[in-house]
């Protein structure tokens, strides 16, 4: 049975050794970008959970992510009756990956989608933003995980719980 200094330090030592909130959302953005597509996920009519890959905008600020869709796709419906969505994207190259729990709202006003356009949407919308086949979806975070080995970010040793940050309300 270990002591109480033992346990005391194991606590220190892993306090110690834990990023900070900017070190972990720098590696989560440069997953993300590395990652390039990520895999979306949605609650269909059922409740159960629908996957499929997307190209998102890299995150801003405060982690918002913007994807790009047609209107008529399952998901745009899935987030109208359901807003809670997944966003996982992992990095082949060094095997880290981020997991972006969050709300997502369908946005469909041409200054948002020309603030929020990626160069690489032009292939599938070869009109740009200006295009009626395309309404953004805007994913706020509510939590974030993160394990990135390479860069020191790995979870619980027993339990592989990663490390997370919650974001405000």
């Amino acid at each position: 049975m270990p002591t109480v200094l033992a346990l005391l330090f194991v606590s220190i030592t892993t306090t110690a050794q834990s990023p900070s909130r900017a070190d972990m959302l720098a590696a989560a953005r440069d997953v993300v970008d590395k990652a390039h597509y990520c895999s979306f996920v949605t609650l269909g009519h059922d409740g159960h959970p629908q996957a499929r890959m997307v190209d998102p905008l890299a995150p801003d600020e405060t982690f918002t992510i913007w994807i790009a869709t047609n209107p008529l796709t399952r998901k745009t419906k899935q987030i109208q009756r359901d807003a809670r969505v997944t966003l996982l994207c992992f990095d082949a190259a060094t095997a880290g990956y981020v997991t972006l729990l969050g709300r997502a709202e369908l946005v469909n006003d041409l200054a948002s989608k020309r603030a929020h356009w990626k160069k690489d949407w032009t292939q599938v919308y070869q009109d740009g933003p200006e295009t009626r086949d395309l309404v953004l979806i805007r994913v706020r975070p509510i939590r974030l995980e993160i394990v990135s080995e390479s860069r020191g970010m790995v979870g619980d040793p027993k339990t592989w719980l990663p490390l997370a940050i919650d974001f405000p309300k």
